[in-house]
């Protein structure tokens, strides 16, 4: 017999989620932001207390619901979308809505919350380290908007309004910077995975920081997830006897590009890295190619590493 006297199930996309409750009318649509949140909260403020919410993972855009429910000590599961596809085809259902999608995970939780997994942060602090992690890339983007403006034709007060907004922003992204690193060092568990992906070439501070708020599931997650969760795995392209280019998929957002700074570094490093991406540059792969295995390599490594610092020391 179940725990729970409700089962909300929600689909999130980037900018918005649909939340849905297992047999009833109930189902709203919220912006993908903390005013969403807070009116989702409000909106389900009586099922909440006694409910499973279960979600997907959606390249990161869950991080934010997932992480403030969590943070109010909600039951959440976040579920395997393969599984909940397979649960979904069971069911005989083909169509495919916003709607469709969080009524089914609804049902998911109901006829298989005794055996779901609630979902647990790593550490305390990781919704804030989420949060500003997420906001260091957004001043990121706007420092290089800025900038480009910058170089394009333009009259001085234009210029001079573009080297003082370059000039705010970049104390603003310094500043995000210390907060970061002030909450990792305060941190012990933080601290040691964050000393322990330094160890790897190619990832210097930031790089850890970031790695640390945007996939708090590492250490946690096989080789194939990790991959998978950075947007680093190969997804076959087959058919019959045609073996087509393998793409990667999207993953979480906003991983791909750190990854790609630090298979960069690790290229021109004296390390085995920079051995394997040159050895596959050996073997006839484009650089990008090469590239991008190192990229997965790298992520692979680091989930290695966290997960055995955890095993030595419960060991």
């Amino acid at each position: 017999m179940s725990e729970y006297q409700h089962f909300i199930g929600i689909d999130i996309g980037k900018f918005s989620f649909v939340a849905a409750t297992h047999k009833t009318k109930k189902t709203r649509e919220y912006e993908n932001t903390t005013l969403g949140m807070k009116t989702f909260m409000k909106d389900f403020k009586k099922e909440l207390p006694n409910a499973l919410v279960v979600l997907e993972t959606t390249g990161g855009y869950e991080m934010k619901v997932l992480l403030t429910l969590c943070n109010k000590k909600f039951s959440v599961h976040r579920a395997n979308t393969r599984h909940v596809k397979n649960f979904i085809r069971s069911l005989g259902g083909s169509a495919k809505t916003d709607l469709l999608d969080a009524r089914n995970l609804a049902r998911y939780g109901q006829e298989r919350a005794d055996r779901l997994t609630l979902f647990t942060p790593p550490s305390k602090r990781i919704f804030e380290l989420h949060q500003l992690a997420q906001r260091r890339n957004d001043l990121k983007q706007m420092l290089v908007a800025e900038k480009n403006r910058l170089q394009a034709p333009q009259g001085k007060i234009i210029q001079e309004s573009c080297r003082q907004m370059i000039q705010i922003l970049t104390t603003q992204k310094e500043q995000i910077t210390q907060s970061i690193e002030k909450i990792i060092q305060e941190d012990p568990i933080l601290k040691q995975k964050k000393e322990t992906l330094k160890t790897i070439p190619g990832i210097g501070d930031l790089i850890a920081q970031d790695l640390l708020a945007l996939i708090p599931e590492l250490g946690e997650c096989n080789r194939k997830q990790v991959a998978a969760l950075s947007g680093v795995a190969p997804r076959a392209n087959d058919s019959g006897t045609f073996r087509g280019y393998r793409r990667t998929g999207h993953g979480r957002q906003g991983l791909k590009p750190i990854l790609f700074l630090a298979a960069m570094a690790a290229r021109n490093s004296k390390s085995t890295l920079k051995a394997f991406y040159e050895n596959l540059i050996k073997k006839g792969k484009k650089k990008i190619v090469a590239l991008v295995a190192t990229m997965r390599k790298i992520i692979v490594i680091a989930n290695a590493k966290i997960r055995n610092l955890f095993l030595y020391k419960h060991s």
